[in-house]
């Protein structure tokens, strides 16, 4: 982890991310200025061909809002066991820590995200477990809150999300899902509780602004 953590502080910077006040400072993240630059270099920094995308470099729309809503209604993690699951960077899981979640676990089949979370942690000044591999591959962990951003865009990917968060739910768990309208977000068995204009670029997302919606499952 430590050339991880090298890696990405030579090659992201440390910004703040609009919307996410956390007890009047802004959450900080290491994120990238533009997604070529940052995917090239975690191929060569990195020497793994086909490497995984950096999705931990970037604050996604979906995420944003899923962050915002547990930050305006922290009793959703407040004293409790919380997963975020495909956290990338770990935006919504620092959200969940500020908010005063009892334990936090992150979790991201890209082992760069451990070294991503940790950095990102640090920034802001909060504690969060890290949790790695596939953990769709058996069921969900006991935890009270599982919380996710972004996790719809590829259709195999969310009907496995779904079958894995549905199990989850079955059980007691509370889901909570931000999703800027992926191509496979949920269309029904879902109430949305809350919803955001969240700046994004062209770059990232081919238009300047997303519509995210956060789910309660």
């Amino acid at each position: 982890m430590p050339s991880a953590k090298a890696f990405i502080q030579a090659n992201t910077r440390l910004l703040k991310v609009e919307g996410l006040d956390l007890g009047g400072a802004p959450m900080r993240l290491w994120l990238a200025d533009a997604i070529t630059p940052i995917w090239s270099a975690t191929e060569a920094d990195l020497e793994r061909q086909s490497p995984d995308p950096p999705f931990w470099a970037f604050a996604w729309a979906g995420g944003q809002a899923a962050a915002r809503c547990v930050l305006a209604r922290p009793e959703i993690v407040r004293g409790r066991r919380v997963l975020d699951i495909a956290c990338g960077s770990g935006m919504i899981a620092v959200a969940a820590a500020h908010a005063g979640a009892a334990t936090v676990w992150a979790n991201d089949i890209d082992p760069v995200c451990e070294a991503a979370v940790s950095l990102n942690a640090q920034a802001n000044n909060v504690s969060i477990d890290w949790l790695g591999g596939d953990l769709l591959e058996a069921l969900a962990p006991q935890v009270d809150v599982i919380l996710a951003g972004d996790i719809f865009y590829q259709k195999q990917m969310a009907e496995r999300f779904l079958a894995w968060l549905g199990e989850a739910t079955a059980r007691g768990i509370e889901v909570y899902v931000g999703d800027p309208g992926r191509a496979y977000a949920p269309d029904g068995g879902a109430r949305p509780l809350a919803e955001y204009e969240i700046a994004t670029t062209l770059d990232l997302e081919g238009v300047m602004h997303r519509l995210a919606r956060v789910w309660m499952l």
